[in-house]
């Protein structure tokens, strides 16, 4: 199975030249690190950051540069900051061509819940609300199963919603499915990954055509 960065690197081959892409807290912030050279790409992150670069190498952070989860980042020539305001007017004028999420569940028709477990206390829902509703192109990056080994890929989502049939496409541990009218329709597995394996981790349902070819990461 692939770790938290496989699962960036994958992701990473769907963001394509040219591309404002927003980018969630978790796996997602991984995803700069792992974009070709020969793209010109741009990351925004809703505290007020256009241009973000990868991860600042040990003992190069700057405290005062960070994204929305609070982690340290290193920025592009040519980058900016603005307010908040700025930023979700970007994010609801739709100004991003992809948004990149986690989730702790997704739902077989692209149903998305992300941002509490009820009676956890958090510190609030956050834009997570905002990017679903506004963007043309969501991917979710994510664990196939939960600490326990259950499945987080359901029929229905059992945590509060943060998104109502948004999901085009995940990429999780174990494999690359992609949101259609009947389930998720397996895309790819990863490396040494069975098909009966990722059935097995699959509480929706899950559809299955034809051949089913390794990541290519």
């Amino acid at each position: 199975m692939l770790d938290k960065n496989g699962i960036a690197k994958r992701i990473a081959k769907e963001v394509k030249d040219g591309y404002y892409v927003n980018l969630g807290i978790g796996i997602p912030t991984l995803v700069a690190n792992f974009v070709q050279d020969d793209i010109n790409v741009e990351f925004q992150s809703e505290n007020g950051v256009l241009g973000m670069g990868p991860f600042p190498f040990e003992g190069e952070e700057d405290a005062d540069i960070i994204n929305a989860g609070k982690q340290t980042i290193t920025t592009l020539p040519g980058a900016s900051f603005f307010d908040s305001a700025t930023s979700f007017a970007m994010i609801r004028g739709k100004h991003i061509d992809l948004t990149i999420l986690g989730a702790m569940e997704v739902s077989e028709n692209g149903d998305i819940a992300n941002w509490k477990i009820p009676g956890k206390m958090v510190k609030g829902m956050g834009g997570a609300m905002d990017l679903v509703a506004s963007a043309e192109h969501i991917i979710v990056a994510m664990m196939h199963t939960n600490k326990a080994g259950e499945s987080k890929l359901l029929k229905q989502c059992t945590l509060p919603l943060t998104g109502v049939a948004c999901v085009k496409k995940i990429v999780t541990n174990m494999a690359v499915l992609e949101i259609v009218d009947k389930g998720f329709k397996l895309l790819e597995r990863a490396p040494g990954v069975s098909v009966e394996a990722i059935k097995k981790a699959t509480s929706g349902k899950l559809i299955v055509e034809g051949f089913i070819p390794e990541m290519e990461i």
